[in-house]
């Protein structure tokens, strides 16, 4: 259950982010989300990097996947093969991703569908990637605590938003969608990584610092006279430190011995805690439909939470197999 906990605890990191944004200065959500990468990416990198040449070794990551740093993974026993440095590159290209794809679907649909979609459509494509490439589905336990999990974040947020009849623009459900796919790309890429024996830090650092490098670029593209006021800045270092850094090394110990889909479900927690933080902070009220939600959205996680520390079959049993036919 400890990678249970270390993922809700992610999830709690990230639930923190909407909150330190209504705290801090006005500013432009693109150049708030590159800001974020660059200093929680970055800072993860130079902890990888600070692990690396501390001479703490990268294989005791939990996972019973026994292949060696150099080797190629084998995507679904067909002989297919990816060297880590492109693992590397396609999770950092899901992180760069994540971001303007969730803002250009909340900005056409609104906050509620938006994030109902990009949130919702997650789990479900990270689960279905999964059992493409490894043929590892994560169970019934984890189809039924996703459905529930999701409709909760469906009656939160439509219940929050007040419900509006405004027909849905295509391409901002194809961009909310597009982050959910973003996201359950690092997700696979950052479980692949591990699974080759990388620790789960090094694999986090490896895709956020490159993601935070190309990020530098793109955030002098944007208005960054936020930055240079104190509760700007310092909104940017509890998004980057916290709810990046902080966060994704506690997702990276949760992706060490439970199903990628399986964490991503559990990260649904993070809309949970920004309903509370939202009352308990912000003071704001919770309409009782929003209630309604987080008691259901509760009720999946827990469900969830209750046999996930299992890893799925295929990963556990498969493993002699794939590492044999490596050999």
């Amino acid at each position: 259950m400890r990678s249970v906990f270390a993922v809700l605890l992610a999830a709690v990191c990230f639930g923190t982010t909407g909150t330190a944004q209504a705290l801090g200065p006005d500013a432009d959500p693109a150049s708030v989300g590159f800001a974020r990468i660059l200093i929680g990416g970055g800072a993860l990198g130079l902890v990888a990097l600070a692990l690396h040449f501390a001479g703490r070794p990268g294989d005791a990551t939990g996972t019973s996947v026994a292949r060696a740093p150099g080797d190629a993974l084998d995507v679904g026993g067909r002989g297919l093969r990816a060297p880590a440095w492109l693992l590397v590159a396609v999770g950092a290209t899901g992180v760069l991703a994540y971001q303007p794809a969730f803002f250009a679907g909340t900005a056409a649909n609104g906050v509620a569908v938006g994030t109902v979609v990009a949130l919702g459509s997650a789990p479900v494509l990270t689960g279905a990637l999964d059992w493409t490439l490894h043929r590892r589905f994560p169970g019934a336990r984890w189809l039924v605590a996703t459905v529930i999990a999701t409709a909760g974040v469906a009656i939160l947020a439509l219940a929050s938003d007040g419900g509006g009849g405004a027909p849905l623009e295509p391409l901002g459900l194809a961009a909310s969608v597009g982050a959910g796919a973003s996201y359950a790309v690092y997700t696979l890429a950052g479980k692949a990584l591990i699974d080759r024996r990388w620790s789960s830090t090094n694999s986090m650092g490896a895709m956020f610092g490159v993601a935070g490098a190309v990020s530098v670029p793109l955030l002098l593209t944007t208005d960054t006279g936020w930055l240079a006021t104190p509760s700007g800045l310092a909104m940017a270092l509890w998004l980057g430190l916290v709810t990046t850094t902080l966060a994704y090394v506690l997702f990276g110990i949760g992706l060490r011995t439970l199903a990628p889909a399986t964490v991503s479900t559990l990260t649904l927690a993070e809309p949970l805690t920004a309903g509370i933080l939202g009352v308990a902070v912000l003071g704001e009220t919770l309409p009782p439909g929003a209630v309604a939600g987080l008691l259901v959205l509760a009720a999946g996680i827990a469900v969830l939470a209750a046999g996930g520390a299992r890893m799925p079959r295929r990963t556990l049993s498969a493993t002699a197999a794939d590492v044999g036919g490596a050999a």
